[in-house]
This record gives C-alpha cells, structure tokens and sequence, in this order.
C-alpha cells in the first residue's frame, strides 16, 4: 500500500511544507496524542473507581496493566517501521475509537451486566497497546521529516510527549470532568485524537501514501469520527437508560456535582433512595437502623455542642437535634449539592425530619480533614458519618492524622463515633479504621448491627464494594479517656425501631471477630440492645 520508494530506509519524506513546519506538526501531533492518552488512563481510573470502588486497587490495575501493554505495544510497533505513515494513521483511529468509548461500554457493562472489572482490564490492555505503538512510528516519522540526529529528536519526542500528558492531565478534572462529565469527555478526547492523528498523516505525509493507504484512512477516519459524533448525540439517552437500569423506573433527580454523581429515587419518603457515585446511600426502608445506631450511643453524657462530618442528607442530623439539651449542631459536607437536596427535597426534608429549619444546625460546605484544621472550637461529640471506608476515594478521612484533629477538637469528656464500615463482610477494613482511631490517641469500643433486613431487595451493584448489601454495620465508639460501655443515658429517647431482637442476634454474632495478628478485641454493645 505504500510507494516502493518511501521505504524506511529511503530518503527525507516528500512533504507539502518545509522540514521545520513538518517537524513542528511531527510534535504537535505528539502533544495532542500524548493529552488524549493521559485522559483515557485518567478515564478508566475515575470510572474504575466510581463503578467499582476501592481506588487504589483499580487505579494500581489500570496503570499496571497499561505500562505492560505499551511495552507489548512498543515492540509490536517495530513491524510497522517500514509502513509508518500509513501505520500512525491506522493505531490513532484505533484508539481514537476505543479509548473514545471507554467510558460508555464500561458504564452499559455496570449497567446491564452488573460486571464491568473484565471490561477495565481489557481497555486498559488495549488502550496500552495502541499507545505504545505511538512513539516507536512518530519516531520513524519524525527522522524522515528533518534527518536531525537520533538522540535530539527522541529528546524533542519525548518533551512533547511529556508536556501533552500534562495538559492532559490538567484538562480532565478541570475541565472535561466538570464541563462535559465523564461519558461526553471520552467521546470528545477520541474525536481530537481522531482528528489529529488523521490530519497528519493525510496532509502532511500524503505524498507517500498511495491511492489505496489514503482512500482507507479516509474511510476509517470518517467512521471513527462519525461513530463518536453519533455516542455523543445520543449520550443523554444512553445515561438515562443505564440510570433505568441501574436505579430503577423512578429516578427523581440525577445530577453530576464537582464531586460526585448524585441520584435520588423514589416518588415520596417511604420509597426514597439516595445513591452516591452509583451506590446506595440512604434507603427510608431502614436508614433507621443506621442513624439511630450511630448517632445515640455517643450521646451519653455532656452533648451541648455537637459537630457532624458528613451526613449532608440531615439523617445524622435529626437524630441529633432529638436532644432538647443540644445547644448547637455544625454540619461539615462537602457536597453543597447533598444539602440543597436535603433542604428543598420533599421526600428527603420530610425524612430528616426537616434538620435544616432547625436554628440550632449550621451547615459548612467544605472538605472535613481540611476543616478541622483550621476549626478551634471544643465539640461534647463528633460524629463521623462518612461514605464506607472501603470505597471512598477520600481516605484521608479514616487515617489516623484525622483521627487526630478529631481528638484536638474534643471535650475533656467528649465522644467520637465513626462509621466503620461492615466487620463480616470487610473485617480488615473495620479493624483497621478501630486501629486508626486508636492510634489518633483515642480509645474505642467498637460494635455493630444487622444490617438491611432479610426482605430488603435492590440491585446487588449497586449496594457497595463486593457486590451485595452489607450483612451488618460497624461502628467506633471512641473518647480521650477511657470508654466505658455505651448507652442512651437517663431520660433520653429509647428508638423502638432498633429492632432489639435483631441487634442481640447481631451482637451474638460479631462476638467472634478477630484483628488479624493482635490480640483479640472484644465487642461492647450498648445496653439498651441487651435484654434487661
């Protein structure tokens, strides 16, 4: 396909502009490659990290994966030496097609499939691939445009290559990410590396291509192009197809924040569901057991000023402001768009039990680790209703410098509760949080209930990392000094929706929980759980 006479081995390239216009496109076309390959890397890694959870563990697979496959890449790429242009032209339509539509074939695979870790692994493996046969082939490209020596033009190579993955990387939080969300922006990024790679090869390098090489990067450019221009179109009809699937026929609200994907289903507040980054946050069938569980037994003892991390749903909230003797309630949350939902949502202020209009609750909007640090005011509780410590990207929030700032800012007698994720499903995880804690300079009484009750159905993706609902809820009871075992103290609410039966089952059960290699902790249950 190509002409005898433009053999790797043959002279300088037959080129439409001078050699110094046709070394700057040479390298132009390396930094807008190099930018959309750090964003389909970044792509997976986000989506991996949404769809899945545990992020270090899918970004360690994707990059892993990737840095392999560019080698295999790398010396694939020496086959197409000989064929350069031709080659180039081909490898970017075929990234430009799958790394494109990466995000969308990942999405529909949670969706319709519940299963979308085979699908990480094999774009990651293919999108490595094609990226490691880039540099290989611009380098041909590149010595045949200006017959510079081998070390400066790999230098010249390289340079591009490194500040086109910054601009890159750059590019997809700050502006693909917010701009066009995760879906669109792949679509987007695929048809500039279309485009690019394209432009290249059929202008710059079009003299040595024959009729046939130039006809068929044509046709496959177009294609490319006209596959991604069609996702794109019909983007927001495949999001709500996959939210139907996902989520159900009554999905309310589907908004993507600056820091996640919030959804909220259900027509009024005994079917609502909030679903955070695709998991399931608050069900009214039996948020309950969770609030009620975290909230009361850290209440024991002075409580007039509390502060909350998390819980921008106003659930922690309510049950806090129960209490007649709380002076003042501050509530850290990132996401402003989780408290106007809790503000201004029917179903969802009604289940909070309208937290909000309380003039004892102010509402902060603003990272927790990074609040502490600069808050200097005393708190009789903390309560640390966070996202499960098993896939939350913010792991921070569950280190023992957290914990830390936490033990500054409490009482002499003040308590911590934390959100510890479930101890049967993820005991490592639960142990470990229990042993951060620790190490914050607090002593703790860990325990747990049953989690969702036996008749609770949902889709089992979207429940949280491992992909079924939590078989129980852990919690870490924690204070400066030492905790003894909690309860609900005198006069304060006793909530018969606990389910006392099923918590003494629960409590029974988590008696045998271990910390891998330490000496075994015991479980202590608040009274009020135990029969009397």
């Amino acid at each position: 396909m190509i002409d005898q006479h433009v053999s790797l081995r043959g002279g300088a390239a037959r080129l439409p502009v001078r050699p110094r216009t046709g070394r700057f496109l040479v390298l132009a076309a390396v930094f807008v490659c190099a930018a959309c390959g750090l964003v389909y890397e970044l792509e997976l890694v986000a989506l991996a990290s949404y769809l899945i959870g545990d992020s270090v563990t899918q970004a360690s697979v994707v990059l892993s994966v990737m840095v392999f496959a560019m080698g295999i890449g790398s010396l694939l790429a020496k086959r197409l030496r000989c064929h350069a242009a031709v080659g180039f032209g081909l490898i970017e339509a075929a990234l430009a097609l799958i790394g494109g539509s990466s995000a969308l074939v990942l999405y529909a695979s949670f969706a319709w499939l519940g299963e979308s870790q085979y699908a990480l692994v094999g774009f990651s493996l293919a999108i490595g691939v094609l990226i490691g046969a880039e540099i290989p082939l611009l380098m041909t490209l590149i010595q045949r445009v200006d017959r510079q020596d081998a070390g400066g033009a790999v230098a010249d190579l390289f340079a591009a290559d490194y500040v086109g993955a910054l601009v890159g990387g750059l590019a997809f939080p700050f502006l693909l990410l917010p701009m066009l969300g995760q879906l669109t922006g792949a679509l987007l990024t695929g048809a500039v590396n279309a485009v690019a790679g394209g432009a290249l090869v059929l202008w710059v390098f079009r003299r040595d291509l024959s009729p046939g090489s130039r006809r068929l990067l044509v046709v496959v450019n177009v294609s490319v192009i006209a596959v991604l221009a069609t996702a794109t179109v019909l983007v927001d009809d495949f999001e709500q197809a996959a939210r139907r699937a996902v989520y159900g026929d009554q999905v309310r609200v589907a908004v993507q924040t600056g820091v996640q994907e919030v959804v909220l289903t259900g027509t009024d507040r005994d079917s609502l569901g909030l679903y955070l980054d695709g998991r399931l946050r608050v069900s009214a069938r039996d948020e309950h057991r969770y609030h009620e569980a975290l909230v009361h037994p850290a209440m024991d003892g002075p409580r007039a000023r509390v502060l909350i991390l998390g819980g921008g749903d106003g659930l922690a909230a309510r049950e806090v402001l129960r209490y007649g003797d709380v002076r003042s309630v501050t509530l850290v949350e990132i996401d402003p768009a989780v408290t106007l939902l809790a503000r201004t949502d029917p179903a969802l202020s009604e289940l909070n039990g309208h937290a909000y209009r309380d003039p004892r609750l102010t509402a902060v909007g603003a990272d927790a680790f990074t609040w502490l640090r600069a808050d200097h005011h005393r708190y009789d509780v903390v309560v640390s209703d966070l996202p499960d410590p098993g896939i939350t990207a913010s792991t921070k929030l569950y280190s023992a410098e957290f914990y830390g700032l936490i033990a500054e800012a409490l009482a002499p007698r003040g308590r911590l509760v934390v959100h510890a994720g479930p101890p049967e499903v993820r005991p490592r995880t639960f142990w470990t949080v229990e042993a951060s804690v620790r190490a914050g300079g607090l002593a703790t009484r860990p325990y747990r209930i049953p989690g969702r009750p036996s008749g609770f159905t949902a889709s089992p993706d979207r429940l949280g990392a491992g992909g079924r609902p939590p078989e129980d809820w852990g919690f870490v009871l924690a204070a400066a000094g030492p905790v003894g075992e909690p309860g609900l103290g005198a006069g304060a609410p006793v909530p018969r929706s606990l389910g006392e039966a099923e918590l003494r089952e629960g409590a029974r059960a988590a008696d045998g929980l271990r910390l891998p290699g330490q000496v075994p902790s015991t479980l202590i249950h608040p009274r009020y759980w135990e029969e009397t």
